[in-house]
């Protein structure tokens, strides 16, 4: 009996996958749990394992292809008799495995085969990714009334908004969004003496995700900080912590620390709009920018907020690393809060950051440089100085909230001296 396998979740945000490599090849031999192919996701590259034994029979798509969550892949000639797996979302492939522990048995599994309703209702769900169901959870969509719009009738986002918008109780609610988007003007082509560069699937993300961000009514600070003793403090300590912790101590932890503690105090900075309402995330995850030859990618640093500034910097170079050697794992880059992007690190003074997808701020650390300043009351000295730059959605929160934060993100970056403890 020939068994089809399909390519399965693999990560709330994940809706395609292309594929990377096939491991094994028609007529090869495969073991339960043995990985049969490894695909590349716009995050990170997972290991599908195989839920039965038996015999490949046929690749049904080939190596480069990108493929969406269900889609089938290929089939096996499987043992006689024998009940196919429930698999846990893929493993990490061989080069991150060695920083990531052996899997537990999962708790929740994801079947390798699309799922359908016991009761022979298509209830939705099957045609949807998790974070899809999550927002028609949020919005009291009922799935099972929603017609998809998206590749082979999936549900996307828009299908869901635009059926909780009308307040329509049948699926024809979602009949606006089915309508193709009208497209201003024809695709560009290469000409004789240019150059075409495909899209990655890292960089369709960043496109697709810079333009839904786009549609965000930003709004944008400034604000300017003395950070002279913190200059100072890292001068003092940099040889002694680079001997103890073997990295370097950059600024960024610095900041990092000061924003999460701020966080605590403010927490419309760290939530996400919701249409109906506003969610206040209780953890501060800090989303972390790190670029990439691949492109722009942000790993996420959990529970920031408990962190010291060593603690924090320990963490920022792990990610940092397994950022730029494509090791990361689904869970490093999920949950993300706020983000900070240290744009000083390109010797930038001012930059208007964009919003993360899904959250409601993002605050850029700008290059410290020497500037004559007002010291005391008459006195003019030269003092080390930074400006932060705050992004935020004007749907969650108003100018004095932002306001608010920075002015306390500023006094815990001032507060910063020789002094300071960084444990």
């Amino acid at each position: 009996m020939a068994y089809t396998l399909t390519m399965p979740e693999v990560g709330e945000t994940v809706t395609e996958g292309t594929i990377e490599k096939w491991l094994k090849q028609p007529g090869d031999k495969i073991e339960k749990y043995e990985p049969i192919v490894e695909i590349n996701t716009d995050k990170v590259n997972v290991e599908l394992p195989s839920p039965v034994s038996g015999t490949v029979k046929e690749h049904l798509v080939k190596e480069g292809d990108t493929v969406l969550i269900g889609a089938a892949l290929a089939t096996i000639d499987e043992v006689a008799g024998e009940k196919p797996a429930d698999i846990a979302p893929p493993k990490p492939t061989e080069a991150s495995a060695a920083l990531a522990p052996a899997p537990a048995p999962p708790k929740e599994t994801i079947s390798a085969t699309t799922k359908t309703a016991g009761n022979g209702r298509d209830d939705g769900a099957n045609r949807a990714t998790p974070r899809v169901r999550k927002l028609a959870s949020e919005l009291g969509v009922d799935l099972a009334l929603v017609t998809g719009t998206g590749p082979r009738g999936r549900i996307v986002e828009e299908d869901v908004r635009a059926f909780a918008e009308s307040g329509s109780k049948t699926g024809a609610a979602t009949a606006v969004a089915q309508k193709p988007a009208a497209t201003p003007h024809p695709p560009a082509k290469a000409g004789a003496d240019e150059e075409a560069v495909a899209l990655t699937p890292i960089r369709k993300t960043i496109a697709r995700r810079m333009t839904e961000s786009a549609a965000v009514p930003v709004a944008w600070l400034v604000i300017e900080c003395d950070v002279t003793g913190l200059v100072a403090l890292r001068s003092a300590r940099k040889a002694a912590f680079e001997e103890r912790h073997g990295i370097g101590l950059t600024y960024l932890p610095f900041a990092a620390h000061a924003v999460s503690q701020a966080l605590l105090d403010h927490p419309y900075l760290n939530a996400t709009w919701a249409e109906d309402k506003i969610i206040l995330k209780k953890r501060v995850n800090l989303s972390i920018a790190v670029a990439t030859e691949r492109g722009l990618m942000v790993p996420v640093i959990h529970d920031a907020d408990r962190l010291s500034v060593t603690g924090l910097a320990l963490a920022m170079t792990e990610l940092g690393e397994r950022t730029r050697d494509n090791k990361l794992k689904i869970e490093d880059v999920e949950g993300g809060t706020f983000t900070l992007d240290n744009t000083g690190a390109f010797g930038s003074i001012l930059s208007q950051p964009i919003i993360n997808t899904g959250q409601s701020a993002i605050i850029t650390v700008e290059a410290i440089t020497k500037r004559a300043r007002v010291v005391g009351d008459n006195a003019v000295g030269v003092r080390s100085v930074v400006n932060m730059c705050l992004s935020f959605d004007h749907r969650v929160m108003d100018g004095h909230q932002a306001g608010a934060f920075l002015q306390d993100v500023k006094r815990r970056m001032e507060a910063y001296g020789p002094d300071s403890g960084l444990d």
